[in-house]
C-alpha cells in the first residue's frame, strides 16, 4: 500500500568544484550560475518551496561564502547550511554529515546542476505520491535520455512495467537518465563508515536488491554541466514561455 508520504527536508548538494563549467567556475560557485534570470540553485529550492518541502539542507565547499550569501535572500524553504569547507565528502558523506536532521525519515536529494520546466504536473509532489516504502528504498525521478537538454552520455536506466530501474548495460543506450532528483530511505545509512562516498553505488545496490523505482518527469529536464550548455537551456527556457 501507497504510503503517501510527502518528505518535508531535502538534501541539496552545492558543495562541487564545478570543473568541467570552467572557466565560468573560477569565480563562481556552479550552483550561482544564471538561467532565464535565475540561478540554478534556486530553480531547485523554488520547486521544493512550491511542493510544500520546510527545510534544506545545502552543503557547501568551493567558494562556501557566495553561496551563503546567496541563499541568505530566500525565505522558503528555511535553509541549513552544512559547511563542508575544510573536506569536501562527495554526496553520500555529505548525507552521513547531517543524518540526525532528516528525523528518521525518507528525505529528498538534489543536485544543483540541473534543473526541469514542469508540464502539466507538480513533479515533486508526483514524484511523492508514488514513494512506497514497503518496496523502494530509493525513487528517482528520471527524464528521457534523447529528449533532455545537456546530456551527453548515453543515458543511466532503463525500466520495467512495474517502474523499477535497471542499470544501464555497457555499450547500450539507455532510454532514461537521473534527473538528479530521488527519494531516499535514511536508514540506508545508518551502517555507514566512511566519511567521503558518493551515492551511484547506492542506487546501482537497490537496483540488484529490485528496490530502485523511478518515475518519469513530465516536462523537460535541462542539465547544465558544461559553458556551452548554459546558452542551450536560456534557449529552452526561452521556448517554454511563448
Amino acid at each position: 500500500m501507497t504510503s503517501r508520504y510527502m518528505p518535508e527536508i531535502a538534501m541539496v548538494f552545492a558543495a562541487g568544484l564545478g570543473t568541467r563549467m570552467r572557466p565560468v567556475t573560477d569565480t563562481m560557485p556552479k550552483p550561482l550560475i544564471k538561467v532565464g534570470g535565475r540561478a540554478l540553485i534556486d530553480h531547485s529550492l523554488d520547486r521544493f518551496a512550491e511542493a510544500g518541502v520546510k527545510k534544506a539542507i545545502v552543503n557547501v565547499h568551493y567558494l562556501p561564502d557566495m553561496v551563503i550569501e546567496h541563499l541568505l535572500k530566500r525565505a522558503q524553504p528555511e535553509i541549513i547550511i552544512s559547511d563542508e569547507r575544510d573536506k569536501l565528502l562527495d554526496q553520500g558523506g555529505g548525507i552521513c554529515k547531517v543524518l540526525d536532521q532528516f528525523e528518521g525519515k525518507p528525505f529528498f536529494v538534489c543536485n544543483t546542476d540541473a534543473f526541469w520546466i514542469e508540464g502539466l504536473s507538480n513533479n515533486l509532489q508526483e514524484l511523492a505520491a508514488v514513494w512506497d516504502e514497503e518496496i523502494m528504498d530509493i525513487l528517482l525521478l528520471v527524464a528521457s535520455t534523447p529528449h533532455s537538454i545537456g546530456v551527453d552520455w548515453p543515458g543511466d536506466f532503463t525500466m520495467d512495467k512495474d517502474g523499477r530501474l535497471i542499470k544501464r548495460a555497457e555499450k547500450e543506450v539507455a532510454p532514461f537518465v537521473y534527473s538528479g532528483i530521488g527519494i531516499i530511505k535514511v536508514d540506508l545509512f545508518s551502517a555507514e563508515t566512511r566519511e567521503i562516498f558518493g551515492l551511484a553505488q547506492y542506487f546501482f545496490q537497490a537496483a540488484q536488491r529490485g528496490r530502485l523505482y523511478g518515475k518519469r518527469l513530465d516536462g523537460q529536464w535541462l542539465h547544465v554541466g558544461r559553458p556551452e550548455t548554459i546558452a542551450e537551456a536560456e534557449e529552452a527556457v526561452a521556448r517554454s514561455a511563448l
